[in-house]
């Protein structure tokens, strides 16, 4: 593996699937009691690199020692993965030759030695990744269109909708979720798509507007999972996209009265997930969910990383433990570039974290920006993708954001059970989960401590030892011992 790629990611995709393709076929011959590995470490030295020799035994457990018990089950997983913006969709479209799309999408989308996305996000209309702002029905400024005749999914169609059917067809467990960052202008208190309210009296128009964005979708062969109502709705962003304020009264007024029984009627069902903003303001999703009426119409909270604390996750599970939890956005960019730093964080936080507060699925923003960080339009200037795709030539440079998700969705497969590990000692963090078409195990643990770490993992009276340098990653994978 360390011979394949570089120092900045980059592989030969035809290496790595030979590669990979070797290792799972000699895997299937491994002895019951063995244990597959692969390492990340943040000198970029091992990069998702099989680790061989390991198997479980009957030893004496070490002073650090992760314990696994499969019978301690918890959410069944949605999956891992990340949102194709319009900013993705564009150079996936038109900065690609056809043979370097169709590797990247099978290597994010397909079975291992792909990564398996088996979770996505769209947008409803423009956000900051896009190359130009607009809503799905635009009407000259002063007039309305309360019929929703202008109602369109058109700008979808030139990139957003042919990335996704084909993601779709690669992964046909793909689940897709959609939110909105503005209301069309009209509807709005401001009539722009930049900051402002709903109007009150644009709830019942607004709601049959993203009902027809459901119907859309579903007419083309893409059926939508879940659905937010509004992108961050405490937000009003000030540097030039769209964005709108719909505070939880509003919300739980909106889901009630409106878009909850709207999408009830649908024949095939819409989760309706509400918040889907950061996780400092757990109070905002509290007080939609106490309103009895919405309420019965949300089936989880959805929530974002950049600002609090991944712990009220599972606060809110626990005062709601019948909702759902789903981790719907989160970027890396150029303010945290560093591997050693930043790759900790993201399992700590987003992998880990985020599973152990009851996500069944995790998203992370763009799923490709180019080497400028873009093309986006107002927002972000120094976003990073999960990938880096360079506009002039084509070539892809997988980040650590890759990493991360890879090190979870590679293994973690659709349906998987979290189940019970011990996760802390000696900075060792940890989540476990159960694949449900052969029950195997997937343990993933980061260092987070800057220094060595040996340990030992234990499954009942049976266990096996590791030792990973300090800020490194690894995924173990076994068939639960005998």
């Amino acid at each position: 593996m360390v011979q394949m790629r570089n120092r900045s990611g980059r592989c030969s995709m035809l290496a790595l699937v030979v590669f990979l393709s070797a290792m799972t076929q000699s895997s299937a011959a491994a002895p019951a009691n063995a244990v597959q590995a692969w390492e990340t470490w943040t000198d970029q030295s091992k990069l998702l690199a099989p680790v061989a020799g390991i198997a479980f035994g009957k030893n004496v457990p070490l002073p650090l020692n992760i314990e696994v018990d499969a019978s301690q089950r918890f959410q069944e997983m949605v999956g891992f993965g990340a949102s194709i913006t319009d900013a993705s969709a564009w150079l996936i479209q038109h900065r690609m030759s056809e043979p370097q799309r169709a590797a990247l999408l099978e290597d994010l989308f397909g079975k291992a030695p792909g990564l398996g996305f088996s979770f996505t996000r769209l947008t409803i209309g423009s956000s900051d990744f896009s190359l130009q702002h607009y809503s799905l029905d635009d009407v000259a400024k002063g007039q309305t269109d309360e019929a929703l005749s202008k109602f369109s999914i058109e700008p979808m169609r030139a990139d957003v909708l042919p990335v996704v059917k084909r993601a779709l067809t690669i992964n046909p467990q793909l689940k897709i979720m959609a939110s909105p960052w503005s209301a069309p202008a009209w509807m709005k208190s401001n009539d722009s798509l930049f900051q402002g309210k709903l109007r009150p009296e644009a709830y019942g128009v607004f709601a049959r507007y993203l009902g027809k964005f459901a119907d859309a979708m579903e007419a083309e062969g893409l059926p939508l999972f879940a659905l937010t109502l509004q992108n961050e709705p405490h937000f009003e962003p000030s540097t030039g996209y769209p964005g709108m304020r719909v505070d939880s009264a509003a919300r739980a007024k909106l889901i009630g009265e409106q878009l909850g029984p709207l999408l009830a009627k649908r024949a095939t069902p819409v989760r309706l997930l509400d918040w889907d903003h950061n996780w400092d303001e757990p109070q905002a999703p509290l007080q939609v969910l106490a309103d009895p009426v919405a309420r019965a119409f949300v089936a989880g909270v959805a929530w974002h990383c950049y600002v609090g604390d991944v712990a009220v996750q599972a606060q809110v599970h626990d005062a709601y433990p019948d909702k759902e939890s789903y981790f719907t956005e989160c970027s890396g960019g150029e303010w945290k570039p560093h591997w050693r730093e930043t790759l900790p964080w993201y399992m700590r936080n987003l992998i880990i974290g985020t599973t152990r507060g009851w996500a069944k699925g995790v998203l992370l923003w763009n799923i490709a920006l180019d080497e400028n960080h873009g093309p986006h339009l107002g927002g972000c200037e120094d976003c990073r993708g999960v990938v880096t795709i360079n506009s002039k030539t084509g070539e892809v440079t997988r980040n650590f954001d890759y990493y991360a998700l890879a090190h979870a969705s590679r293994f973690v497969r659709p349906g998987a059970h979290r189940i019970a590990s011990t996760s802390g000692e000696g900075r060792l963090e940890s989540v476990a989960f159960q694949n449900a078409d052969d029950n195997s195990i997937v343990l993933i643990v980061v260092n987070s401590a800057a220094n060595t770490r040996q340990f030992s993992v234990s499954v009942g009276k049976q266990n096996f030892a590791h030792t990973m340098p300090g800020a490194s990653v690894v995924t173990f994978v076994w068939n639960p011992p005998h």
